[in-house]
């Protein structure tokens, strides 16, 4: 019933943080975070964050992108899975697939790949399936 302030306190602290790769950095791995991530460096792997994903101009991640919110500017080949807004600005370049709630690109991105939006494309889907099977 009665959680430990000090739990919380170290929970809330977490989700205040901010993680920032600088250009000229390259790392091969995942990186998991409940915090916010800048990349502009470059990263070949899987970003999975609790928080928003920055891909700065200059960045380039060639993998998973997984997290809450997202303002891409840079290169991004890999899939991008944003729980919430997705920003894609004049000077992103995306080859991959983009799966997200809300989507919103500036006049200049490049987007190479198919997009899922929003929760009621797949009520649709779920509703279309469910009378097929009622019917069969």
């Amino acid at each position: 019933m009665f959680k430990n302030s000090k739990s919380m306190a170290k929970q809330t602290e977490l989700e205040g943080t901010r993680n920032h790769i600088s250009s000229g950095t390259t790392i091969n791995g995942d990186i998991k975070t409940s915090g916010d991530i800048r990349l502009d460096g470059k990263l070949i792997g899987t970003i999975s964050s609790s928080g928003k994903v920055v891909i700065g101009e200059g960045g380039k991640l060639e993998g998973e992108i997984i997290c809450t919110n997202a303002n891409i500017s840079g290169t991004v080949k890999g899939k991008i899975v944003v729980n919430e807004l997705l920003s894609l600005q004049s000077t992103a370049n995306i080859n991959g697939d983009i799966e997200t709630a809300k989507l919103s690109i500036e006049p200049g991105a490049n987007f190479t790949g198919a997009c899922s939006m929003g929760a009621t494309i797949k009520d649709i889907n779920q509703s279309s399936e469910s009378q097929q099977e009622k019917t069969a």
